[in-house]
């Protein structure tokens, strides 16, 4: 969905100012008191900013694909307004599809990775990508954690999520929901399990995914 830009650098997304506080809440519940955390697809940087300050014991490392969203993701970060938050790290840019991903090195391991309002916008590819990534990046006893509308078997497909899906797949024949059913899939493929299905406001889904057992 398009950002609104702001008369600074920050882009804003009314999207994400609604569901950062449900989003939040899962967060503060599924994980540990501290730990570092990877989020993928940042964005505008709201998430970001607000996951930071509402869990001060984690250390954050937004990244986003487009380059152009860099200077965003830092404006909201760098305190204009309020304390600047020591928490998060300069973001930068990351492809999932790429077989290295550009991180720091002195975080070989991720206690938790976040990427929200990415597999239904990027190609099918990108979830593969993104769970490689995961198997590669991930601590022993951490978590994936995904945000977004899914597609579902069992679940009868809300009225919004269909035209969404229709809306997507006009603009871009490569993007549209996915079958949660298909997601857990390629999860699997790549040593992920489901661990939980959180049901979120507007009709989309946290899936939360951690290392399958050995």
């Amino acid at each position: 969905m398009p950002f609104e830009p702001t008369p600074s650098a920050r882009l804003r997304s009314a999207a994400a100012e609604r569901n950062r506080e449900p989003m939040l809440a899962v967060l503060r519940r599924v994980l540990p008191a501290r730990g570092r955390a990877l989020e993928i697809a940042s964005g505008t940087g709201q998430h970001v900013a607000w996951f930071a300050a509402g869990l001060p014991g984690w250390r954050w490392q937004p990244t986003d694909l487009d380059a152009a969203n860099l200077p965003s993701i830092a404006a909201w970060c760098d305190g204009a307004g309020g304390a600047a938050l020591a928490n998060v790290a300069p973001p930068c840019r990351l492809d999932v599809l790429d077989d290295a991903w550009p991180l720091p090195a002195d975080a070989p391991a991720w206690d938790a990775m976040l990427c929200a309002n990415l597999l239904h916008i990027a190609p099918w590819a990108a979830c593969a990508g993104l769970m490689r990534g995961a198997a590669r990046h991930l601590a022993a006893d951490g978590v994936l954690v995904t945000y977004g509308p899914c597609l579902e078997d069992d679940v009868p497909t809300a009225a919004s999520n269909l035209e969404f899906d229709a809306f997507l797949r006009a603009r871009d024949p490569a993007s549209g929901l996915r079958r949660r059913e298909d997601v857990c899939a390629v999860a699997a493929d790549h040593g992920l399990r489901l661990r939980e299905r959180v049901q979120m406001p507007a009709n989309n889904l946290m899936l939360v995914f951690a290392r399958a057992p050995a």
